[in-house]
């Protein structure tokens, strides 16, 4: 099934020129199938091209997801158009009386700052702390990682000497988790930041699990006990050239910045980078929606329980008393 999205949102035309299937709203409602509603805090600047990424992962899935985008109302966004944010986003008070199935929390250049001084901040955690009762499954993504670990784990982020900028190995530790469920033992992904968590305080924290980690990069992809919130700190959603963009951008401001690692062939900036940690993004995603959300959230969304609930009281995987989300007696 394809992610419904907004007939004139800007990335749908890219996603259909991908041969990525999407489907507009009007042809989504005659289909006797309830989608998973995904929310997503977009945090980045370049918005229109997070959605894009992300929305392309999403789409690479059988299953329908119709998103919901959202935008701080506490941070003046500069490098997106009011226009396209009052005609595709909804602020959190338009939302915040809603069930989602899932919510999707991205990065945003600003890990240096400690998290208290971003403008944002409060509003951040008002959402982080809704999802809890609201949202049955929440995957936060680079900065938006160390936030949710910060929030509700109490995990510090570290500024590191040297940016982590590249293409890295990660090493799978928890092969049976369904997170990384046809993952390689060794694996790539892109990090682009200059702050990181320690492998031994996410270890130490009570309520979580170290799922992944790179010897260059350190924490790659952690979860909670009840994998109810999932924790990645690189950019799996990045296309081939958004490291180049960045690097040139840095290059124009000079700034002194090096050659993103394992990038470029032969280091060489002029050379097509290879697009190496492409199947590894989708198949993060498509696991997620699976198997965090799709096989546990419940079908009627007002059911959602907090995830202060047991272990015990969520449904396990494959249980009989789970709900599906295909209403068998619809129409």
């Amino acid at each position: 099934m394809p992610v419904t999205i907004p007939r004139d949102l800007p990335a749908r035309r890219t996603l259909e020129s991908e041969n990525v299937f999407v489907m507009s709203e009007d042809r989504a409602g005659h289909q006797d199938i309830r989608p998973l509603h995904i929310a997503m805090v977009n945090l980045m600047p370049t918005k229109v091209d997070t959605e894009t990424q992300v929305l392309r992962l999403l789409g690479n899935t059988p299953l329908q997801v119709r998103l919901t985008l959202l935008h701080m109302t506490s941070h003046d966004t500069k490098n997106t158009a009011s226009r396209h944010l009052e005609t595709f986003y909804a602020t959190f008070d338009q939302v915040r009386d809603q069930k989602f199935d899932g919510l999707i929390i991205t990065g945003a250049p600003i890990e240096t700052l400690p998290f208290e001084q971003v403008d944002y901040w409060d509003e951040l955690c008002e959402i982080m702390d809704w999802s809890a009762e609201h949202v049955f499954s929440t995957l936060h993504t680079c900065w938006g990682a160390q936030a949710g670990l910060y929030r509700h784990f109490g995990v510090p982020k570290h500024e590191l000497p040297d940016k982590v900028f590249g293409i890295f190995e990660h090493q799978v530790l928890v092969p049976h988790a369904h997170i990384v469920r046809g993952f390689d033992e060794v694996f790539l992904a892109p990090h682009s930041r200059h702050t990181a968590v320690s492998a031994q305080d996410v270890l130490d924290a009570d309520g979580l699990e170290l799922i992944a980690v790179s010897p260059q990069a350190g924490v790659y992809l952690a979860t909670s006990r009840d994998q109810r919130q999932l924790f990645v700190t690189g950019h799996p959603e990045y296309e081939r050239r958004t490291l180049e963009a960045e690097y040139r951008r840095d290059v124009e401001r000079g700034l002194d910045v090096a050659i993103p690692v394992n990038y470029f062939p032969n280091d060489d900036p002029a050379g097509k980078p290879p697009y190496t940690w492409r199947s590894h993004a989708f198949l993060l995603y498509a696991n997620w929606l699976n198997y965090y959300v799709y096989q546990r959230t419940p079908f009627d969304l007002s059911a959602i329980p907090s995830v202060t609930a047991s272990a015990q009281e969520l449904p396990a995987y494959g249980s009989p008393d789970e709900a599906p989300l295909i209403d068998n007696d619809a129409g």
